[in-house]
C-alpha cells in the first residue's frame, strides 16, 4: 500500500495510485507565525470577530458565514484612490525572531515527511489582496482605468510575498505550498484571461517559480469557475488546482490538461455543505462525482479551502464516502 504522499505523486504523474487521494490527507498543513501575526483570515479568527489585519484592512467574520470578509464602506476601505496607494499601503513585517517560530517548528517536526508533505498555508493571494485593500468593485475598475498604478501595487505585493516565501523556506523548509486566491464566481472568472495574463500571471510566475526552485509542490486554491485560466495556471507552475467546482466541466479538463495539471475538488460545498445535508445526499454526490471524473489526475475533495466544512459532520462524511468509492473505482 502506497503512503499518502506516494499515492498523491502517483495520481498527479499519471502513474499507478492504489486508491483516491482522500481530500487533504497527504497535505500536512501548517500556518506560520507571519500569517498568524497578520491575522484577518479564517484560521486566525472565530465567528463573530472583527479585527484590523496587519495590512490595515478591517475584517469581519459573521456568525454562520463560511469565512471572514473585508469591510469596504467609506469609513473602512483602505485604498480610496489607487493612484495614491503608496500613502496608505504599508507591508507588515515578515522577519520574526527565532522564538516566534518555535511552536511551528515543533509542528513541522511532528509531520512524517514520508507520509505527508509539510505544506505551508498562504492566504490571501494576489488578486484577493488587491480587492481586500480597495474593494472588489474598485479593484476591477482600476485594472481598466489605472493599469500603471495597479502594476506598481502588484509589483510591491509580489516582492513582499517573495520575502515571505524566503522566510518560510528558511524556517519551515516546506515540501508543498497551499496558496489561496479566488479567481472567479461559480460561472465565470472575475477578469478576462487576457487581463489575467497581463496583471496576475507575472506575479505568480515569480512567487511559484521561487518555490518550484526549492522543490515545492504547488497546490492553488480557487473555489470557482476558472476553466478559462487553466493555461495560465500551468504557465505559473501550479501542480494541483484545489477547489475546482463542478461548473468547470472537470472531465473535459482532465481529458485536455490532465498530464499537466491535477484537479482537486468537484464536491461543491454549496451543493452538499448545507443545513439540510444528510449522509445519503453526500454519498450520492460523491459517487456520481467520482464516476464522472475517474481516477486519473483527479483528487475528490470538497471545494472549501481547507479540511473542514461549514456544517459539522459534512467533511467527515465526504471523506468516508471517498474511501468507499476507492474500493469501487480501484
Amino acid at each position: 500500500m502506497l503512503s499518502k504522499r506516494e499515492n498523491l505523486l502517483e495520481t498527479i504523474r499519471g502513474g499507478h495510485p492504489d486508491r483516491y487521494v482522500n481530500s487533504y490527507e497527504a497535505l500536512g498543513l501548517v500556518i506560520d507565525p507571519i500569517m498568524t501575526k497578520i491575522g484577518g483570515f479564517a484560521y486566525t479568527m472565530t465567528p463573530g470577530d472583527v479585527e484590523v489585519n496587519g495590512w490595515g484592512v478591517t475584517i469581519t467574520f459573521p456568525v454562520g458565514a463560511p469565512g471572514p470578509f473585508p469591510v469596504h464602506d467609506e469609513k473602512h476601505v483602505l485604498v480610496k484612490d489607487i493612484t495614491k496607494w503608496k500613502e496608505v499601503v504599508k507591508a507588515p513585517p515578515v522577519v520574526l525572531t527565532d522564538e516566534e517560530w518555535t511552536d511551528v517548528k515543533k509542528q513541522v517536526a511532528s509531520i512524517d515527511r514520508n507520509e505527508q508533505f509539510v505544506t505551508a498555508f498562504m492566504a490571501p493571494g494576489m488578486f484577493e489582496k488587491l480587492h481586500y485593500l480597495m474593494s472588489i468593485e474598485d479593484a476591477l475598475i482600476a485594472f481598466y482605468d489605472e493599469p500603471e498604478a495597479m502594476h506598481e501595487l502588484i509589483d510591491f505585493l509580489t516582492e513582499w510575498e517573495l520575502s515571505y516565501a524566503k522566510e518560510l523556506m528558511k524556517h519551515m523548509k516546506p515540501d508543498a505550498v497551499f496558496h489561496h486566491d479566488d479567481w472567479g464566481s461559480q460561472k465565470s472568472s472575475f477578469i478576462s484571461p487576457e487581463m489575467f495574463e497581463e496583471f496576475i500571471v507575472p506575479a505568480y510566475k515569480k512567487i511559484y517559480g521561487y518555490f518550484k526552485e526549492q522543490g515545492c509542490l504547488i497546490v492553488h486554491h480557487s473555489d470557482s469557475y476558472a476553466a478559462n485560466l487553466v493555461d495560465s495556471m500551468i504557465d505559473m507552475g501550479i501542480d494541483i488546482w484545489q477547489g475546482v467546482m463542478s461548473t468547470n466541466n472537470i472531465p473535459e479538463l482532465i481529458e485536455k490538461y490532465g498530464e499537466k495539471l491535477t484537479f482537486m475538488g468537484g464536491l461543491d460545498n454549496g451543493l452538499i455543505d448545507r443545513e439540510d445535508w444528510t449522509p445519503e445526499k453526500v454519498a450520492a454526490f460523491v459517487e456520481k462525482t467520482c464516476q464522472e471524473n475517474g481516477t486519473r489526475y483527479y483528487i475528490p475533495c470538497t471545494t472549501m479551502g481547507g479540511p473542514e466544512s461549514t456544517y459539522p459532520g459534512v467533511y467527515e462524511a465526504v471523506c468516508s464516502e471517498i474511501d468507499r468509492m476507492s474500493k469501487v473505482m480501484f
